[in-house]
């Protein structure tokens, strides 16, 4: 009896010993053990929230990635994080000499250990470790985190963090370049690259001779020698200086994405910007390439790169280049560079429970629908799309019959925007109109944004010009508030649209049946002329005379100042919502009843109906003063109407011309009559007699 449990007590300490150094000896039925160059590799570490705080802590790094079982990113990134993690665990250390026999090994070395957390298991976990989005690898360190990488990247990205991580914490014992196994391989490509791989040699021809190993070396190497296309981007983590020549070479005549600042050095804009721009380097160390051209050095390239001022920064990959408008701080180029990175992986390939999944993450959504007949030209416009979508919206593609089904989608190819669950159609159908890729990009850009965006310094002129805007004012630091005042906006957006919709499809339908009247009396009367014209009446649907009501919201506290100056309000006083007509500099913060607009549904709605009727039924206010505001509207009349304003303006300097010419006459006196001359004299003419000398 205690045999039996001395036997249960070491069995079990062997058994957490093993897991807490990787060491291979798991045999448990639900997770098998898998083999790389011939060694058993025990399955990875699954994290828990009662397991994570101690095992983070039980060696000094520990690799986790953070995934969700539903995520087709996830699902394409497992046998990377899986066979980077074999090669690791089967690769030797450092110190180790070149024998099979040492029991020295990587992960005793640097004592770092493998992991991974289901999200969806451990929501709340991951939550609290600020994961917004998978996959997503972070090493930790001692317990806290030391670095990570975001999305589905490539096993060299990887690697690169890690080895990056290793080398710090030991100079000099990491090589300078890594010969990576493919994902879901089980052995290293060439076998001179580890000692181990010489193990199974010996074992398959039943002997130790090392001169089989000898043989077959050099027709490996061969084999494997190309392997640049899966070097490391921004090794050095610094912004690569670009000559015309060097720009060719690494930029134009390859496909790998670099995002580039074409500056000037007397450029104090660019001067500004450049501590980012260096910093970003560092941030994008083994993800993306950063360069620089300096336009006073490489006037040429600067113009044939067509340039519009200093500084101008560009994303390129391969012949195709999108021009970066956003803001200059360093989390703005950030979150744009890991938005493109994540789009140059391709056109996504989604099903309905991938995209249900993608929902949740994304606000905006852009899906193209094909089936088995879409040809290879229709795909090749379709590749033309992604760059300009970056840090918009995200473009799927599927041909799964659920969504067909619950976009009712008859026809293909076809194209729509899911903005939170509420399709847009692409309209047009034709090929030449689907293909079009000018076109398709105007649509995208009229729809791209969230039905209540953020209205943001990038974005405002997007969002306000040319449009009746519901601008919730919101306080962000009372999230219980704040949400349910977005809630409501929400809802408030969705009902005015629903309501746009159908009066469309009324109008629509008036303007249909009055053209089956005319073609029905013209046929009643058998009046050949007016069943022409009839026939000919044209159903158009202008929507240019009216302004689209859009909403958004802006962050008060954080725009305060200019919420006060502008519309007089302060977030202090409670969350408000005014409507904005930006091109006439006027708006609304009352209701019909003299109360201030809420973020509430009901005083939305019954407030937009009045503003947009024709004249509003609610007195606007100013965000100019009165004297700028004559200005204002002389400036925009002669915009709108240029040959009616020179003509005014011509009509009123004749009028002027005239008036002034008849005043000069008048005070030089050139012809008066005098004050003493006869009546009978007038009456008879100033010449006295009629012309031919006669009298009555």
């Amino acid at each position: 009896m205690r045999l039996a449990s001395l036997a249960l007590f070491l069995s079990a300490a062997a058994l957490g010993t093993a897991q807490a150094i990787g060491a291979e000896t798991s045999d448990s039925p639900d997770q098998e053990n898998t083999y790389f160059n011939g060694k058993r590799v025990p399955p990875l570490l699954e994290l828990t929230a009662d397991n994570f705080d101690k095992e983070v802590k039980l060696s000094k790094f520990l690799v986790v990635k953070y995934f969700s079982p539903y995520c087709p990113h996830c699902i394409d990134f497992a046998p990377t994080y899986q066979t980077l993690y074999e090669y690791y665990y089967t690769s030797k250390a450092p110190s180790d000499p070149e024998s099979a026999t040492s029991t020295t090994s990587f992960e005793k070395f640097y004592d770092i250990r493998f992991a991974e957390l289901n999200c969806i298991a451990y929501g709340d976990l991951c939550t609290k470790h600020d994961i917004q989005s998978y996959p997503q690898t972070i090493i930790y360190k001692d317990g806290e985190k030391a670095d990570a990488v975001k999305g589905g990247k490539s096993m060299s990205v990887i690697a690169g963090m890690i080895e990056g991580v290793l080398e710090k914490e030991k100079p000099g014992t990491r090589p300078k370049e890594l010969q990576l196994p493919e994902p879901g391989a089980t052995a290293l490509p060439n076998a001179s690259s580890e000692p181990e791989k010489a193990v199974e040699k010996p074992a398959k021809g039943g002997s130790d001779d090392t001169t089989g190993v000898t043989k077959t070396t050099p027709q490996k190497a061969d084999s494997t020698k190309p392997s640049k296309p899966t070097k490391t981007p921004n090794e050095q983590g610094i912004s690569v200086s670009l000559t015309a020549e060097s720009f060719q070479t690494l930029v134009t005549m390859t496909q790998e994405p670099w995002f580039i600042k074409f500056y000037a050095p007397w450029c104090h804009h660019c001067q500004a910007m450049a501590s980012n721009w260096q910093q970003l380097a560092k941030e994008m160390k083994g993800k993306l390439n950063i360069g620089e051209v300096n336009c006073d050095a490489e006037s040429r390239l600067c113009k044939d790169v067509h340039l519009r001022g200093y500084p101008t920064i560009l994303f390129f990959r391969g012949g195709e280049r999108v021009e970066y408008n956003g803001l200059r701080g360093l989390g703005d180029f950030i979150q744009y560079a890991e938005k493109a990175l994540d789009i140059c992986s391709g056109v996504q390939d989604v099903d309905a429970a991938s995209f249900k999944a993608l929902e949740e993450k994304e606000d905006v959504i852009f899906v193209y629908f094909y089936d088995h007949a879409t040809t290879t030209e229709d795909f090749m416009a379709l590749e033309r799309l992604p760059l300009s979508l970056i840090g918009h919206a995200k473009l799927v593609k599927t041909k799964d019959p659920a969504l067909y089904e619950r976009f009712k989608i008859t026809t293909w190819p076809r194209l729509l925007v899911s903005r939170e669950g509420r399709p847009t159609y692409y309209t047009p159908l034709t090929p030449r109109e689907m293909r079009d890729t000018h076109l398709v990009l105007t649509w995208m850009k009229s729809v791209w944004l969230p039905i209540v965006p953020e209205l943001t310094a990038s974005n405002a002129r997007e969002i306000m010009d040319g449009k009746i805007v519901v601008l919730g004012i919101l306080n962000r630091e009372d999230q219980e508030t704040f949400l349910s005042a977005k809630r409501e906006m929400k809802r408030a957006a969705n009902e005015w649209m629903d309501k746009q919709i159908q009066l469309f499809q009324l109008e629509r339908q008036n303007l249909r049946d009055a053209k089956q009247l005319r073609l029905e009396e013209a046929e009643d009367r058998n009046d050949q002329r007016a069943l022409r014209a009839a026939k000919s009446i044209r159903i158009s649907m202008d929507m240019s005379d009216r302004k689209e009501v859009t909403f958004a919201w802006v962050d008060g506290v954080f725009w305060q100042r200019w919420i006060r100056t502008t519309y007089g309000i302060d977030i202090k006083d409670g969350e408000r919502v005014i409507i904005n007509d930006e091109d006439n500099r006027r708006y609304w913060d009352m209701t019909i009843t003299g109360s201030p607009i809420v973020p509430s549904r009901v005083s939305i709605l019954e407030t937009i109906s009045k503003v947009t009727a024709s004249p509003p039924l609610i007195k606007p206010k100013l965000t100019i003063s009165s004297f700028e505001k004559i200005f204002f509207d002389i400036r925009v009349t002669f915009s709108e109407h240029p040959y009616l304003s020179f003509g005014c303006i011509a009509g009123i300097a004749l009028g002027c011309a005239s008036w002034f010419r008849g005043r000069i006459r008048r005070n030089r006196g050139h012809f008066r009559l005098e004050d003493n001359l006869p009546i009978k004299e007038i009456k008879e003419g100033l010449l006295g007699n009629t012309a031919n000398g006669k009298k009555d």
